[in-house]
C-alpha cells in the first residue's frame, strides 16, 4: 500500500490546514491547536488510518452538532490519584490531552494517575497520549472504546470497537518502547485506506455480512460505517485456534476501562441516532495512566535495564531472510524522521477530499 502513497506535504502546511479549518467552523484556537497536532502527529508516525484521513469526519461531526464546539468540559469526580471529565460532547482530542496531562501530575504528586473521560469523541492516536507521561520518567498507558466494528469470538455480528490500547516506557540511551495497537486484527481506517486505494484487502481481516470471509475493501468499508452487517475480527482471528478468544477479551478489557468506568456509552450503544435516525453525540469513553518508575526503583537502573533488554532483543538470532529484530515503536520513530524531513506522504484520495474540504471552508491548503 506504500507505493500508491502519491504525495508529499510539509508538516507545518498540513497542521495550519487542520488548525484554520477548526477555527472556520468554530472551534477556539488552543482546542484546534491541539486537535491538527494529534492527527498530524499520526500521519507523522505513519500511521495514516488515524490521521488527516479523519479529518473530514471531524469537520463534518461539528457541522452536524454531533462534536460540540462550545461544550462544557468539567470534572465530575476526583481524588489525589484520579479523576473522571465530561467531556460535553466536544472534540477527543483537546480533553484527551488534558485528562493525560492531569494523570501524569497525579502520577507527579503521588506516584500515579488515573484519569477517565464520557461524552466524548474520536482522540486520534491512542500513542500519542501515552508518550505524553514519558518526559515525566513516567511509563504511560492510553485507551479508548470506538464504534462497534469487530466481531466477539464465536459471533457474527460487530459488538466491540477496535478499540486500541497505547503503553508508552522510557528508556536510556535507547529510543522509548511504544506499543500503539488496535485490539481488533487490524484498524479500520486500514481498511478505508485500501478503499481509497481500490486495492482488495487480505484474507482474514474482516468477515462480511453472511459473516463469511471477504477481502472487498469498497463493500467492507461501506459496510461498516453504514453498521450493515460487515465486520472486523479481533486480533488473533476467527475462532480460539489462533489466540481470536484472546484479541476479544483485551477489546473487552478496554470497553470495561474505557467506557464502564467513566459512564461512557459502550458497545453498540456508541454512536446513538434518534427515533428518526439522525445521529447524535458519540458518547465514546477514554482512560488515562501514569506510573512514576521512581516510585519502584531508581529510574537510572530501570532505564539502563530497558537499554539492555532492547539489546537483547536486536542481537537474538534472526529468522532466515531477516536482518531485524524492531523493537515497538521502532518503526514510527523511523518515520517520524523521515517524514519531518522530507514532508507527510497522502495518498490521492485524501489530497483530493482536503482541497475539497478546504474549498468547503474558504481555507488555502498550502
Amino acid at each position: 500500500m506504500a507505493n500508491a502513497l502519491q504525495r508529499r506535504v510539509q508538516v507545518k502546511i498540513l497542521k495550519d490546514f487542520c488548525q484554520r479549518s477548526l477555527e472556520r467552523v468554530g472551534v477556539e484556537p488552543t482546542d484546534a491547536e491541539i486537535t491538527a497536532e494529534v492527527l498530524v502527529a499520526a500521519d507523522l508516525r505513519g500511521v495514516a488510518s488515524h490521521g488527516v484521513a479523519r479529518f473530514r469526519r471531524y469537520i463534518d461531526g461539528i457541522r452536524a452538532r454531533v462534536i460540540v464546539v462550545n461544550h462544557e468540559e468539567r470534572v465530575v469526580t476526583e481524588t489525589l490519584a484520579t479523576a473522571t471529565i465530561d467531556a460535553g460532547a466536544g472534540l477527543g482530542p483537546p480533553v484527551s490531552y488534558r485528562a493525560m496531562q492531569k494523570a501524569v501530575q497525579k502520577a507527579a504528586e503521588t506516584g500515579v494517575g488515573f484519569v477517565t473521560v464520557r461524552n466524548s469523541n474520536h482522540f486520534g492516536i491512542a500513542g500519542y497520549y501515552a508518550m505524553m507521561a514519558l518526559e515525566r520518567d513516567c511509563i504511560g498507558l492510553a485507551m479508548t472504546n470506538a464504534s462497534p466494528r469487530v466481531v466477539p469470538t464465536f459471533g457474527r455480528s460487530a459488538v466491540l470497537g477496535t478499540n486500541p490500547i497505547a503503553v508508552a516506557v522510557p528508556a536510556g540511551k535507547a529510543r522509548p518502547f511504544v506499543l500503539d495497537m488496535a485490539t481488533s486484527i487490524v484498524a479500520e481506517g486500514k481498511v478505508e485506506i485500501a478503499d481509497q486505494m481500490g486495492v482488495p484487502i487480505p484474507l482474514g481481516w474482516a468477515i462480511d455480512k453472511d459473516g463469511l470471509p471477504t477481502t472487498d475493501s469498497h463493500r467492507t468499508s461501506r459496510d461498516l460505517k453504514s453498521r450493515a452487517g460487515a465486520a472486523l475480527l479481533p486480533l488473533g482471528g476467527e475462532g480460539e485456534s489462533m489466540g481470536g478468544h484472546k484479541g476479544y477479551g483485551l477489546a473487552l478489557w478496554v470497553e470495561i476501562f474505557s467506557a464502564l468506568l467513566s459512564g461512557a456509552a459502550f458497545a453498540t450503544r456508541t454512536y446513538p441516532t434518534n427515533s428518526e435516525g439522525k445521529p447524535l453525540p458519540a458518547n465514546l469513553g477514554h482512560w488515562f495512566g501514569a506510573w512514576r518508575i521512581d516510585c519502584f526503583r531508581p529510574i537510572a537502573e530501570f532505564k539502563a535495564d530497558m537499554d539492555d533488554l532492547q539489546a537483547l532483543l536486536r542481537n537474538a538470532p534472526k529468522a532466515q531472510r531477516q536482518k531485524h529484530i524492531y523493537i515497538p515503536g521502532e518503526k514510527e520513530y523511523n518515520a517520524v524522521e523521515q517524514n519531518a524531513r522530507e514532508g507527510i506522504p497522502l495518498n490521492d484520495s485524501v489530497w483530493s477530499d482536503l482541497h475539497a474540504l478546504g474549498q468547503e471552508l474558504g481555507v488555502n491548503l498550502d
